[in-house]
């Protein structure tokens, strides 16, 4: 749901100017001075609906992730639907579609942007990911944070939701957590090295490998490592989930690393915003019945959730859990 700008319901209001700069006190009284017209940042809402003044009640991030979001959904937006949609001036959405599109996420087209028509072996790297959805990241990381015990021994592939996911743990006492991400690794590394040698902190297995865009590690070396551990839960991020397709990568060799995971693990987790349901990679490395938790954010549709429900464990952070009958 699109945010709602306050003050700019109905008419313009008293000092307020319409879009042709006549008066707000009627739109057909012209303005009596240049400074009134020039307040052109409130236009007169049931003329045009446009309304160009600056929303102080929403972040960048959050401006961009809509933006994303109804550039996917319609397939294309226009720059004025956005201004009317988000209260904001078309020079700040020029701006958002910017930095969207040197994310990679969407192409900018005359007056509007498109998304991008990705191939499925198109792989994003780390840096790119990043900055999508980072608020439904964090909102999955603090939910997926309780499924983990003190004491467990656990998995966590590679990707920026995982990423977000070991912040977490940092603190969780007497973990042994393996992973095949650099990144992952690194985060308890400088946890461990900024609070000092503490008793009770993390054990990090890190499985080897050749580096991905992703800065995952896979190939023969990872695979053989995983292959001869066990672990009491694995949390995977993934490039694509569906009904149909299950799991998948763009990468073929991170797919063959994903399957060793999921194979070596006693639960698996899958934690995943919901702009991952329906993305299909070049290939896949497991079916939806070989999961046992979705937790994502609450983004997702009530038909995926319903189609999810019928194969897994659902979880959806920042919402409370169905109470069991």
């Amino acid at each position: 749901m699109w945010p709602v700008v306050p003050g700019t319901g109905g008419g313009a209001g008293r000092g307020g100017a319409c879009e042709d700069g006549t008066s707000a006190h009627g739109c057909g009284e012209k303005s009596s001075s240049e400074r009134a017209r020039r307040r052109v940042g409130r236009v007169c809402g049931e003329r045009t609906g446009a309304y160009v003044s600056e929303n102080p009640n929403l972040l960048a991030e959050q401006r961009r992730a809509l933006i994303l979001d109804e550039v996917r959904r319609r397939g294309g937006v226009r720059v004025n639907e956005l201004t009317r949609k988000l209260g904001v001036s078309d020079m700040t959405v020029r701006r958002d579609l910017d930095a969207l599109s040197r994310q990679g996420v969407l192409e900018k087209v005359h007056g509007g942007a498109v998304p991008v028509a990705e191939a499925s072996t198109h792989e994003p790297g780390f840096e790119a990911k990043s900055g999508l959805e980072p608020t439904a990241k964090e909102d999955i990381a603090r939910a997926a944070a309780e499924l983990v015990a003190p004491g467990a021994a656990i998995a966590l592939s590679g990707g920026t939701t995982t990423y977000a996911l070991a912040h977490r743990l940092v603190d969780v006492p007497d973990l042994t957590v393996v992973t095949n991400s650099v990144r992952v690794a690194d985060v308890f590394h400088v946890a461990q090295r900024t609070s000092g040698a503490r008793q009770g902190g993390a054990t990090v297995v890190l499985t080897g490998g050749v580096r991905t865009p992703s800065d995952s590690l896979v190939g023969p070396v990872a695979d053989q490592a995983i292959a001869t551990l066990h672990f009491d839960a694995l949390f995977l991020g993934v490039h694509g989930i569906s009904a149909e397709a299950g799991l998948s990568t763009p990468n073929l060799a991170e797919a063959e690393t994903n399957r060793r995971l999921v194979q070596s693990a006693r639960r698996v987790v899958v934690v995943a915003d919901h702009t991952k349901w329906g993305v299909v990679g070049l290939s896949s490395f497991a079916a939806l019945e070989q999961v046992d938790t979705l937790v994502t954010d609450s983004g997702l549709s009530a038909d995926a959730r319903a189609e999810v429900a019928e194969h897994l464990g659902l979880v959806v952070a920042g919402e409370p859990e169905p109470e069991a009958d």
